[in-house]
């Protein structure tokens, strides 16, 4: 079917739009297969607002006589109203967005027809590959092997083509032990640290079961990892109960007999439906307008958000901690090992390593960590906090990573090389995207829609130069320690500038921000002559 069969009224004259932050204007609506354009009509303006239908999350219509109102939610938290004449005009373009804004087909969407001048689809897609980052990685090569067993995807349908592992381990060995964790995802490394050589592996958790069945291949890949250590950690996103009622559908654990040289340390982080709900309650509390303070805390805290950032500061710092401190390498996983355990291990690189926190060094590190490692961009952000559709597996476990490199941002405002319009531009992206980086669920989905060599990526185009200024921090200063992230309480706050973006005070905040910031690339240029 073409887009066209979706669009009833193309466009109409005379329509009103309010938007935060603006006077209402009247103009001329415009609707095509993937933007909402509405061009002011008022003599001597030229705005124009242009929405990808993708970025919408709910829509409510209301009619009154001969004419309509149809109120449209964002994914970015934007609330916008239509005024519409004609109830059969209203009615048409309800339709049509609530049709193109659910488009199930991917390569239906925008990114595939997303054609900017400045970029070219035989560009590189992407910013590395598993194969490059090995070959730049020379202390991994004595004990360390990149291997191709996943080459097909036949072994974990979620893992890229290529994976580190312990040079003694073969591949035979390697599909023994998918077969032993669950969706297949097998233990690979994310990060070696340089200062003493430690590692940190991630993996989905053990199908142990009820019989408490052991996987010897597996074990073996695990004593390998820590070679002639004394022990490893390993750091479980799920609770000991948690863990315990796995067992009773085929999940597991790492038992203590079998692997007598990792302990385990539990560390219960929320996901999916509960994660899911907690953002909704939190948009709910920003959308409050009683300008009651009790009831606005109240709302904040009931939400629960805040309690999410916290643990997962508190788990990435505890990773950390047994790597950078105790000198000990260490495993995440929780369940499939495609959320939290992805959360955990990025901020864990970011709080040790000096160059992920770099502008560069972060969107390789989002782009291996998220995109290459197999997190399902497709189910968990096909909603945000507004929508009225009924749960699947919408969880907004990359938009909690924001905050919490917001919070980091905020708490070393020169250690980190990129400023908070970077995890800005990020959230909106994530959602809705001229791009295809955040297309499909996995680097399988993505080889067989061709998305790399159909669409633009939005890591490439970031650090073209007018873009790398923006996104830079003009304060940073690069330092070699790891920064260790205060979880208290009082230390956290509301991530405003996303949350609270469409306030009359935020906007200006962002104002006097963006003043200061070019007021310090100025000084700095007066300083270099």
């Amino acid at each position: 079917m073409e887009f066209s069969d979706h669009i009833k009224t193309a466009n109409v004259e005379d329509v009103v739009l309010r938007q935060p932050l603006h006077p209402p204007s009247r103009g001329t609506l415009c609707i095509t297969g993937h933007h909402l354009l509405f061009s002011e009509r008022e003599e001597g303006s030229s705005q124009q607002v242009l929405l990808l239908l993708r970025n919408i999350d709910a829509i409510e219509k209301r009619m009154s006589g001969s004419s309509g109102t149809i109120t449209i939610k964002c994914k970015d938290l934007r609330v916008l109203q239509l005024d519409i004449p004609g109830m059969e005009q209203c009615l048409n373009i309800s339709r049509s967005i609530e049709t193109l804004s659910c488009l199930d087909n991917v390569s239906e969407m925008y990114p595939f027809f997303y054609r900017p001048t400045d970029l070219s689809l035989q560009d590189q897609w992407g910013l590395s590959t598993p194969e490059k980052h090995y070959t730049q990685m020379k202390e991994l090569h004595e004990r360390w092997r990149l291997s191709s067993v996943n080459k097909s995807y036949s072994v974990c349908p979620s893992y890229p083509p290529a994976v580190i592992v312990p040079n003694c381990i073969d591949d035979e060995t390697l599909k023994k032990v998918a077969k032993f964790r669950q969706g297949g995802r097998f233990p690979v490394l994310c990060y070696y640290h340089r200062k003493n050589g430690m590692v940190i592996m991630r993996s989905s958790q053990p199908l142990t079961g009820a019989n408490r069945k052991r996987c010897k291949e597996d074990e073996l890949l695990l004593q390998a990892v820590i070679e002639d250590s004394d022990k490893g950690f390993i750091i479980d996103t799920r609770s000991s109960q948690q863990v315990h009622q796995a067992r009773m559908t085929g999940g597991g654990f790492e038992s203590k007999s079998f692997y007598n040289c990792w302990k385990r340390l539990h560390r219960q982080m929320e996901r999916g439906k509960a994660l899911q709900e907690s953002l909704i309650k939190l948009v709910e509390a920003c959308s409050d307008e009683s300008h009651n303070v009790d009831r606005w805390l109240s709302k904040l805290e009931n939400s629960k958000w805040l309690s999410h950032v916290q643990t997962a500061l508190s788990t990435a710092g505890l990773l950390a901690e047994c790597v950078e401190r105790d000198g000990h390498s260490a495993l995440v996983h929780g369940y499939e090992g495609t959320d939290c355990s992805l959360l955990i291990c990025t901020l864990a690189q970011l709080i040790m390593d000096p160059f992920c926190r770099t502008l560069e060094g972060f969107l390789a590190l989002l782009e291996r960590e998220w995109v290459q490692a197999g997190h399902p961009f497709q189910q968990r952000c096909a909603h945000s906090a507004y929508s009225h559709a009924r749960f699947q597996q919408e969880s907004p476990v990359f938009l909690l990573l924001l905050d919490c490199v917001w919070q980091l941002w905020r708490q070393f405002p020169l250690a980190l090389g990129f400023s908070e319009a970077l995890l800005l531009r990020l959230a909106n992206e994530v959602y809705a995207s001229d791009y295809g980086t955040f297309l499909c669920n996995n680097d399988q989905e993505r080889c067989a829609l061709g998305v790399k060599d159909r669409t633009h990526c939005l890591f490439r185009a970031l650090l073209r130069p007018a873009e790398r200024d923006y996104y830079s921090n003009p304060l940073y200063e690069p330092t070699e320690l790891a920064i260790w992230p205060s979880v208290h309480p009082q230390s956290l706050q509301l991530w405003r500038g996303f949350f609270l973006r469409w306030t009359q005070l935020t906007h200006h905040l962002e104002a006097v921000q963006e003043e200061i910031r070019s007021m310090v690339i100025e000084w700095g240029r007066v300083a270099q002559r």
